[in-house]
């Protein structure tokens, strides 16, 4: 008989008759359920907006406004355009991150299909953004310089585009299933609520900077398509 984790949503889902969709798919699961704690986080903190915010509106005021003046910096302020792509990727992944810190819980990021989506998504958008910049000049950012280096450039700048869907996916993948592993061992040599706090610590702070890197690199790929071509 195959072992499974015993993850809440899975049994939840079980319950219902979707033992086999939640356990085949949880990643799939566990990031609907990210997606509804988002909406809901965002419906709840916006439905009474004030002129003198309360606390949890200056908590989502001051969490927005970091993000969007760390990415204006990058890009100026033209890049307000895709702040809202930005920041959902940015609070969606650290949420996937975190969840997994939670006994019963499981980070969608630690899965491949998860992050391939996301870089993909980034990859897509990239290139949207050069096309609505520059239109079809926009091929120029492909062909180098001087039209004599369009056989050794064409070539390299496409691997290099496309070794950015690796690089986003695999590099956080990558990190968060490590995280996953490690604490897994953990917790099964020092019990469920006995898992040493700096190991706890840790994955909190891998989860922020994994989080920060994927945003900072979306952002790069952004302002690099807005770029006039060199």
């Amino acid at each position: 008989m195959e072992e499974h984790h015993f993850y809440f949503i899975n049994e939840i889902l079980g319950a219902f008759g979707f033992s086999h969709f939640a356990h085949e798919y949880q990643h799939v699961t566990h990031s609907w359920f990210i997606i509804i704690i988002m909406i809901a986080a965002g419906l709840l903190l916006t439905r009474s907006i004030k002129l003198l915010p309360e606390k949890g509106q200056t908590a989502l005021e001051f969490v927005i406004s970091s993000i969007e003046d760390f990415m204006v910096d990058i890009t100026g302020p033209e890049g307000r355009i895709f702040f809202p792509f930005i920041a959902t990727i940015f609070l969606y992944i650290l949420l996937c991150n975190l969840i997994g810190l939670v006994p019963g819980f499981y980070s969608p990021t630690a899965n491949i299909n998860t992050t391939l989506s996301l870089a993909l998504c980034t990859f897509i958008l990239t290139h949207i953004i050069g096309i609505k910049y520059h239109g079809a000049k926009y091929v120029k950012h492909f062909l180098g310089p001087l039209w004599y280096m369009i056989p050794l450039m064409l070539p390299i700048e496409l691997i290099g585009h496309l070794a950015r869907v690796m690089s986003l996916s695999v590099r956080l993948f990558g990190n968060i299933f490590g995280k996953e592993q490690v604490l897994a061992i953990f917790f099964a040599f020092a019990g469920l609520y006995l898992a040493p706090l700096p190991i706890l610590f840790l994955g909190i702070l891998v989860s922020f900077i994994q989080a920060m890197v994927f945003m900072l690199l979306a952002t790069i790929y952004f302002a690099g398509a807005m770029e006039e071509a060199h």
